[in-house]
């Protein structure tokens, strides 16, 4: 799969804050949803996130009430997202595109490539010699993490791997370094979210319906490209400027809201 001919970085300049929240899901929406500070806030470690059990309810009545087109579209693994959002199981596309399922078929797997074995190895090296970062694998996939390095190491932190990165780059044909909040990721590039949503809308049941896509990185603004080209409802989620999106909604609980969250009571006591 190629990459989607509207991942090219947004021009516009219009203040985040200035968009205006998103009109009410409408009923014949094909629903895409981001994950991390989108549906979730960030946490310390990516596998310090956890999932709100009236989230996952809610999830699986809008994927009842839009006849199944509803799907997670996430820098995860598919196998992180199952993880997650157990016992529910949504449509998905992982590692920004590079996975995906639908139906409970997985229509794109993803190959890890020898060389990249070899990184990971090298990469807890680097990511050792700062307490607090972190390097996540994600199997096709790594992301070397600074968000917990002390402020005082912080700028030296980031540095240090994405020069990692860069030099990684060269043993890795076919791969791209991915920035994000405190992170940059080495994974392939012939495919992102755009190129992933683009596929789900050509297929049952997402096809012919209003694509609507929330998110909030830097690598979400292809699928706001996608979305915007179909006619749908892009929206980011925090202030981040220069976003695709038309609309905006603040953080995850306002996201929450709009989908209909509405948390479980908590349990009577024994």
């Amino acid at each position: 799969m190629r990459q989607s001919q509207e991942s090219r970085p947004p021009s516009s300049s219009t203040a985040a804050t200035a968009l205006s929240p998103p009109p009410p899901l409408p009923a014949d929406a094909a629903l895409f949803l981001d994950v991390d500070g989108c549906l979730l806030p960030f946490a310390p470690r990516p596998d310090a996130v956890e999932v709100p059990p009236a989230l996952v309810d809610r999830l699986v009545a809008l994927q009842t009430a839009l006849g199944g087109a509803l799907a997670l579209v996430s820098g995860r693994n598919l196998a992180t997202l199952d993880r997650l959002f157990a016992p529910a199981a949504f449509a998905a596309a992982g590692l920004h595109g590079v996975e995906r399922r639908r139906g409970g078929e997985v229509v794109q797997a993803s190959q890890i490539p020898a060389a990249l074995r070899q990184v990971r190895d090298a990469g807890h090296a680097v990511v050792d010699a700062f307490p607090g970062a972190l390097l996540e694998d994600k199997g096709a996939a790594i992301g070397l993490h600074w968000r917990m390095v002390a402020p005082a190491r912080a700028t030296e932190a980031a540095s240090a791997l994405r020069a990692f990165a860069e030099h990684a780059l060269t043993r890795l044909p076919g791969y791209q370094l991915q920035p994000g909040d405190q992170v940059i990721e080495l994974r392939p590039r012939h495919a992102d979210k755009g190129s992933a949503i683009l596929e789900f809308l050509a297929e049952a049941p997402f096809a012919g319906r209003v694509p609507v896509f929330a998110g909030d990185d830097l690598t979400d603004d292809p699928g706001f490209h996608a979305v915007n080209s179909h006619g749908g409802i892009s929206i980011l989620v925090g202030d981040r400027p220069g976003s695709a999106a038309h609309f905006r909604l603040s953080d995850p609980a306002a996201v929450h809201a709009w989908l209909g969250v509405t948390p479980r009571p908590p349990e009577t006591p024994r």
